[in-house]
C-alpha cells in the first residue's frame, strides 16, 4: 500500500487571521465587485449571468486599456519611445483577451438571448463610454457621440475632454516632427475634434521610413506597433459583428441602431491611414 499523500499541509508561515490584517479580498473589493452582478430577469433566466459577466469584465478590461493609451500618449508627448512602446505591447495583449471573450458569449443561443433580451430593454454597448474613450484616444472622433451620454455628465465631461485633445497618433506625429521628420504643418495644427484624415504627403514620407528601416527602427517598430492595434481592434469589431449576427440575425439593436449592418460599417473605418496607404509604395 502506496504512503503517498494527496495532502499538501499549510506552511507555517502562511497568514491565517485576518480580523486586523488586510485579505485578497479586502484588497480587491471583492464584496462590491461580486455584488454586482444583478440579473434582472423574471422568472430567472440561467443565462443572464454569462451575459452580465462577459460585458462586465470587457468594462474592466477597457478601463486598462484607457489607461495604457493615455500613459502612450502622454509618454510620445515628452519623446520617452521606449517606455510608449511597452504601454503599447500591454494594450495588445488586452485587446487579444477581449477578442477571446466573444468565443464565451457565443455559446448563448438565439433560444436562450430571446429570454433575457426583454429585460435589457434600451440598454446596449453602444453606449458603453469607456469604449469610446478608447476610440477617441485612438483618433475617431465624433461629437454626436459625445451627445448620447448626456444623462451621464461625467462620462460626458471626459468624452467632451478627449474630443479636444490630440489623439495618440497625433502625437506619435508631432514626435516625428520634433525628431526632424518632414510631417505637414496641417497635421499638427488642426481641429482635434475632427476624426483624422489621411494626408498624401505623410504616406510618401512613411515610405522613406519602410525603405530604410534600419536607420529609422524606432519609428519603423511603432509603425508596425500601431498597425498592430488597429488590426487588434478589427479583429475585435469583427468578432462582435459574428457574435450578434448568431444570436439576434439581423433584427435592430437593442440601443435602436441596425445591429449587424450598423456594425458591418464600423469595418471601414481606420485609426491610422497612412499605415495602412504607405503599403501600396513599398517595393514599387
Amino acid at each position: 500500500m502506496s504512503d503517498a499523500t494527496h495532502e499538501r499541509p499549510l506552511e507555517e508561515g502562511i497568514e491565517r487571521d485576518f480580523s486586523r490584517q488586510m485579505s485578497y479580498g479586502d484588497y480587491l473589493m471583492l464584496d462590491t465587485l461580486l455584488s454586482a452582478q444583478r440579473p434582472l430577469s423574471d422568472p430567472p433566466q440561467h443565462d443572464e449571468l454569462l451575459f452580465i459577466i462577459q460585458h462586465q469584465t470587457t468594462e474592466l478590461w477597457l478601463k486598462l486599456l484607457v489607461h495604457e493609451l493615455r500613459s502612450a500618449r502622454r509618454l510620445l508627448a515628452s519623446d520617452d519611445l521606449a517606455p510608449a512602446l511597452k504601454r503599447l505591447a500591454r494594450v495588445k495583449h488586452v485587446q487579444h483577451t477581449i477578442t477571446d471573450q466573444w468565443a464565451v458569449l457565443a455559446t448563448l443561443t438565439p433560444s436562450e438571448y430571446a429570454e433575457i433580451r426583454p429585460f435589457l430593454a434600451t440598454s446596449s454597448g453602444f453606449q458603453s463610454a469607456q469604449y469610446r474613450e478608447v476610440e477617441f484616444l485612438l483618433g475617431n472622433k465624433s461629437a454626436e457621440m459625445v451627445k448620447v451620454f448626456g444623462h451621464d455628465p461625467t462620462a460626458q465631461a471626459e468624452l467632451t475632454t478627449l474630443l479636444h485633445e490630440p489623439s495618440l497618433y497625433d502625437e506619435f506625429l508631432a514626435f516625428l516632427s520634433r525628431q526632424g521628420y518632414a510631417v505637414p504643418q496641417d497635421c499638427l495644427d488642426r481641429d482635434w475634434s475632427q476624426p483624422y484624415r489621411s494626408h498624401p504627403e505623410l504616406v510618401q514620407m512613411f515610405a522613406g521610413v519602410y525603405a530604410a528601416p534600419e536607420q529609422h527602427w524606432g519609428v519603423y517598430e511603432t509603425c508596425e506597433e500601431l498597425v498592430d492595434v488597429e488590426d487588434n481592434f478589427q479583429e475585435w469589431r469583427f468578432r462582435h459583428l459574428q457574435v450578434v449576427q448568431r444570436t439576434i440575425g439581423h433584427k435592430t439593436g437593442t440601443g435602436g441602431s441596425t445591429g449587424v449592418d450598423f456594425l458591418r460599417r464600423a469595418l471601414d473605418l481606420t485609426f491610422f491611414p497612412e499605415l495602412y496607404e504607405v503599403r501600396t509604395l513599398i517595393g514599387q
